[in-house]
Formats: C-alpha cells, structure tokens, sequence
C-alpha cells in the first residue's frame, strides 16, 4: 500500500519538499486544514518563519489537530519546523511541544550567516551502508541547544553543536534537505513511517 506524506503548507519551503517526494515516487500531499491530517500517513513541517507558522497554526485551528497526529505518526520539523516542534524555543509564541528539545532561533545570525557544510549522519547508514557525508544547507538556521528525555542527538556540527535529532517517530533538522539533490533524509524519514 503506498504512503501519502502531508507538508505542511502554511507557509514557507512545503512546494520544495512536495518537489522530493515526487521525485521518490511519493504520493505528497498539501496540509492546511485539520481534516486532511485523517489523509495522511506522516507530515513534513517546512522551514519558513517559526512565529508565522504557529500563528496561522492556530488561526486554522490546527494546533491540537496537529498534536493528536504527532502522538501517533511521524513527523518531521526542518528549520522553522523544528522550532515549531520544541518544547522550548526560549521565546513566547505557539508551539507544537511535542518534541523535548530546547532550540535556539536564528543561532547562527542572519540571512547573510547561511552556510552549506558536510556532516556525518551515522542514522542514515540504514538508507546508504557507503554513508558519504551530507551536505547540509542552513539558512536563518536554528540550533539545537539540548535533547531530553528520549530524544537523542542525530547530526552535529564538527565543533558539537547539535543540528539533528530524533524522538521516537519525530525529527528534527535545523538545516534544509529539501535543497539539494541528496534525499536520504526524506528516505530515512519515510523509513520512520514504514
């Protein structure tokens, strides 16, 4: 039976992503409205603006929706999506909360900040046994400060700060697999929903 990923399309980078999964062969779906989480079998949160996503989250009446759904499919936060999907962002706005990592906004400065480097992702063995480095793009990139409970490191940066992690069926990135060729992220995030 073939899957159907929903993106998350408020805002930001949902088109990108729909743009991979379609590569893959996946059946991508547009998420904007409670009802069509019942059409999905995990969900993409895009990067864009963290603050926007959550007030329009809200504004649609997505937010409790959208908690249910992460208590029992995957989910995946890249860049604004993983701030969206902390429990602490270190600042007021709505958030998921479902993910027990603490995250830091716009850590690595502005938009003139942004860097590409290659990572280490031992994780994605199970996608690549090879595993060549992952060349990652962060724009306006959030850190991850700290993981608790069960969520656990994935990816960091070669001086240690961390950039991917995992709890469960949930993933977070601070950077954007959906801009460049390499899709073993989206691969491993399917492998998450089996």
């Amino acid at each position: 039976m073939s899957k159907t990923i929903g993106v998350l399309a408020l805002q930001g980078a949902f088109a990108e992503h729909l743009h991979v999964l379609s590569r893959l062969g996946i059946n991508g779906q547009e998420v904007r409205l409670p009802e069509q989480l019942a059409q999905v079998d995990g969900l993409i949160i895009p990067g864009g603006e963290s603050t926007t996503i959550g007030k329009l989250a809200v504004a649609y009446g997505l937010m409790t929706p959208l908690r249910q759904f992460a208590q029992h499919k995957p989910v995946w936060g890249t860049c604004a999506g993983a701030i969206f999907l902390s429990k602490d962002a270190r600042r007021e706005q709505p958030l998921l909360g479902v993910m027990d990592i603490t995250v830091e906004r716009n850590a690595f400065g502005r938009q003139v900040a942004s860097f590409e480097t290659d990572l280490y992702i031992p994780a994605l063995s199970i996608i690549n046994a090879q595993n060549p480095p992952y060349h990652a793009v962060f724009i306006r990139a959030p850190l991850i400060e700290a993981v608790h409970g069960t969520a656990h490191s994935l990816a960091t940066l070669p001086d240690g700060r961390l950039v991917a992690a995992q709890q469960g069926h949930l993933l977070a990135t601070s950077f954007h697999p959906e801009l460049t060729q390499d899709d073993r992220f989206h691969r491993y995030f399917l492998h998450l929903i089996g």
